[in-house]
């Protein structure tokens, strides 16, 4: 049983780093919205399997609230935006493809390298490797937000970063059901916060491409 609840752990984490690559591959915005959708899902699958495991009830209540919230309303909520403000379909990058899955694959490499390194041999594989998904997460998602020019694709690296920190709480110790229910209400609130935002940036500069906003900001210096 043991050897078994280590693979699905295992499975699942990993496919959230698969998952995490194929948006970054992504070079349009539907696409990219869709695929951090299954990334919601497996996140949420990845959190009740460490439930049924850790046999902690509060986290089948996380990964519903996960399902619910970043599966479905999340997602949704960002289409409704791409249509309402009519932004181009397509996701413009700061590097080309290639490049940026090369560094994708040196911060997984980094991520094991290092959680290995830092964590206790006291300390089950389990929770060891499962901690090495889940920052190489974390740095995918902080790699997205960096070589992405459009803001909604960087607020989804972001939104990608928070799915690799409940993965790693979640599969540590297990993530109290409060804090879960804080993290809910963060991103509902900062939905509405980036939503009125981007219609702000497109009310001013007519665009959301951040290299459009830096040209603006140097023609009022000059």
């Amino acid at each position: 049983m043991q050897t078994y609840a280590f693979d699905i752990s295992h499975l699942l984490a990993g496919s959230l780093v698969l998952v995490s690559f194929m948006m970054i591959y992504q070079d349009r915005l539907y696409a990219l919205l869709n695929t951090f959708a299954l990334q919601a899902v497996l996140l949420a699958a990845a959190v009740a399997w460490q439930a049924f495991i850790q046999g902690a009830s509060h986290l089948y209540a996380s990964a519903a609230i996960a399902l619910v919230f970043k599966a479905i309303i999340v997602p949704w909520a960002l289409h409704r935006l791409v249509q309402r403000l009519g932004i181009q379909r397509e996701v413009e990058t700061v590097a080309g493809v290639v490049p940026t899955m090369l560094a994708g694959m040196g911060l997984v490499a980094l991520s094991i390298l290092l959680m290995l390194e830092l964590t206790t041999t006291t300390e089950s594989a389990l929770a060891r490797e499962d901690l090495a998904f889940a920052l190489s997460v974390i740095l995918l998602g902080m790699l997205m937000m960096v070589t992405r020019r459009n803001a909604v694709s960087q607020v989804v690296g972001f939104m990608s970063l928070e799915n690799g920190l409940i993965l790693a709480a979640a599969g540590a110790e297990g993530m109290p059901f409060v804090v879960e229910i804080s993290v809910a209400f963060s991103v509902l609130i900062a939905m509405i916060v980036i939503g009125v935002f981007l219609f702000r940036i497109r009310e001013r500069f007519d665009s959301v491409d951040i290299e459009a906003m830096e040209q603006y900001r140097g023609e009022r210096r000059s």
